[in-house]
């Protein structure tokens, strides 16, 4: 069931979100048990994102009403995606849309750290990259264009030779000291990267800028979201990295064990 506010959503409140995808949005993993990794980073990211996209303060307590009920009776983990958007939003006047509202869906959840990603490099830059929004278009093209090009996924390089990020996720490195090495660039703050920064002990962390070059010289990769946790990065574009890195192993176990808060 696709909800808005507490209501079903019909095709008249869907139809201005499929024409203009002027939204943003967050998803979020519910174990089985009903708890969230990082809610509350999540809702801080509506809150943000509401506030660049709409210039509105969003009802964090109506959202989690919202995420709570739609949650309900599902057996086993799921994703719960809160789109926020203006059913009134007009093409013409977007500066007119200020009463934005939170869609709720819910999906069934995969595994987490599911099998290694190929990725192929392409250069591509997210509009407005701070903010989880809905135009995924470039982002799609750029997936498919890997996809046709025999890889799993893209990894995106900006126009300055140095990474970023997925389409949908936060890339992580790993140099030849075992330390954790994040790229310095327009990337999307993300909640499951938060939190491995937070809770991984014993292992360094750093910010620097990546070339692909660099990229492909580091002992290990992974991409990272709510959705997958931790997923290694078997190759980038031809040159394979290490799937099995100890590192790896701390980052997957770092992330499970950080405790579920209760909507």
């Amino acid at each position: 069931m696709v909800t808005l506010d507490e209501k079903p959503a019909g095709a008249d409140d869907l139809l201005p979100l499929a024409l203009t995808n002027f939204a943003h949005f967050t998803s979020m993993r519910v174990d089985a048990d009903g708890s969230i990794r990082g809610l509350s980073l999540h809702l801080e990211r509506l809150v943000r994102d509401c506030a660049a996209v709409y210039g509105a303060t969003l009802d964090v307590g109506r959202v989690r009403e919202r995420v709570r009920a739609a949650v309900q009776g599902r057996p086993g983990p799921c994703v719960v995606r809160v789109t926020i958007y203006d059913p009134a939003v007009d093409m013409g006047h977007p500066a007119d849309a200020g009463d934005p509202r939170p869609l709720v869906t819910v999906r069934p959840a995969g595994q987490l750290s599911p099998p290694p990603l190929h990725v192929r490099s392409m250069q591509y830059e997210r509009d407005l990259p701070q903010v989880k929004h809905c135009g995924l278009f470039g982002a799609l093209h750029a997936r498919r264009a890997a996809q046709l090009a025999g890889a799993d996924d893209a990894l995106f390089i900006g126009r300055d030779g140095l990474v970023s990020e997925g389409g949908t996720w936060n890339v992580g490195f790993i140099d030849g000291d075992g330390t954790v090495v994040w790229p310095d660039a327009p990337v999307l703050p993300g909640v499951t990267m938060a939190l491995l920064k937070q809770h991984t002990r014993g292992v360094s962390h750093r910010t620097t800028a990546v070339t692909l070059d660099q990229a492909k010289g580091m002992a290990a990769a992974f991409a990272t979201n709510t959705s997958i946790g931790v997923r290694a990065l078997s190759a980038i574009d031809n040159e394979s990295l290490s799937t099995d890195h100890p590192v790896l192993s701390v980052l997957r176990d770092a992330y499970l064990s950080v405790p579920g808060e209760e909507l």
